[in-house]
């Protein structure tokens, strides 16, 4: 999973794989989360530009790192989102706590 993330600056750009099920969501969750309770990270993007299948799992990720984030003040966001997922993310309510972008937001990034 290591290889699937990166950290420039303070902001970690996680790249979600095809399918985002329960398998991937435990992983992710798992190594993110430790660099989170480092401290070091304020704004975390998750890339889905390789992504067609999000289930529960995924959103339930999302929302998990929303939460862990957001005690500290960070953000995050959902980059390159197919049409597809926009909806199930628009629909389970991840659009009111998650910046979802169908473009690249690589320019917004803080340092």
């Amino acid at each position: 999973m290591e290889k699937n993330m990166k950290k420039k600056g303070n902001c970690l750009i996680v790249y979600v794989p095809r399918e985002l099920d329960h398998h991937f969501a435990e992983q992710v969750t798992k190594e993110v989360d430790a660099e989170l309770l480092r401290g070091t990270v304020k704004q975390l993007v998750f890339d889905f530009s390789d992504t067609t299948f999000m289930d529960s799992s995924g959103i339930g990720m999302l929302m998990g790192r929303k939460r862990l984030l957001g005690y500290s003040g960070g953000t995050v966001s959902a980059i390159h989102v197919s049409d597809r997922l926009k909806k199930i993310m628009e629909l389970s309510g991840i659009s009111r706590y998650v910046e979802i972008s169908q473009e690249s937001v690589w320019n917004k990034i803080r340092r």
